[in-house]
């Protein structure tokens, strides 16, 4: 799993970052760093399909950051989190975040991404299919819908967590998208 602690290392492996943002999400802040994602998905000349699916994953990674961080302010709950694109030297485009989330969010999410890692394509969106109708986990915190698009559009998706204490954790999350 990656270490954000380490984010030198990960621009040494990895080679190209095309967006990094660390710090408090909002709403219109995500559609800014889409737009520029969007122009860079353009440059490097990315099939529609491969930046559609970079699109989805980075929206729906930033959006449950904003919703669900759990770091405490003055003011109470602060949406901060970490989140960047990237391109593997092997070619590679992965989205990877990075936020805080309490003990009981922590195990809901935990374990939603154990039963989709678990799965098949074709079960992943089955369930899919099944939560839309239903309208389960549609806008449940903690791991809802999104996690059945992020690994329906995804090659790969890793997780992890790191105690940040007070029943707290570092969320990291990566999904590996595909090549161009």
């Amino acid at each position: 799993m990656l270490n954000m602690n380490a984010l030198e290392k990960i621009l040494e492996k990895d080679g190209i970052i095309f967006l990094t943002y660390g710090g408090t999400l909002t709403q219109s802040l995500i559609v800014a760093m889409t737009e520029a994602l969007e122009k860079e998905t353009e440059n490097a000349e990315l099939s529609m399909g491969l930046a559609s699916k970079i699109f989805t994953i980075f929206i729906e990674l930033a959006q449950n950051m904003m919703n669900y961080s759990k770091r405490m302010n003055k003011e109470g709950f602060d949406p901060k989190g970490l989140i960047l694109v990237g391109k593997t030297k092997d070619g590679y485009y992965y989205v990877y975040a990075q936020n805080i989330v309490n003990k009981n969010d922590k195990d809901k999410i935990e374990k939603k991404l154990k039963k989709i890692i678990s799965l098949n394509k074709e079960e992943i969106k089955k369930l899919y299919r099944e939560a839309r109708k239903s309208g389960k986990d549609a806008h449940s915190k903690g791991g809802g819908i999104g996690f059945y698009e992020i690994a329906k559009k995804s090659e790969k998706i890793e997780y992890g967590f790191v105690d940040a204490g007070d029943e707290m954790y570092y969320f990291q999350f990566k999904a590996v998208i595909g090549k161009a």
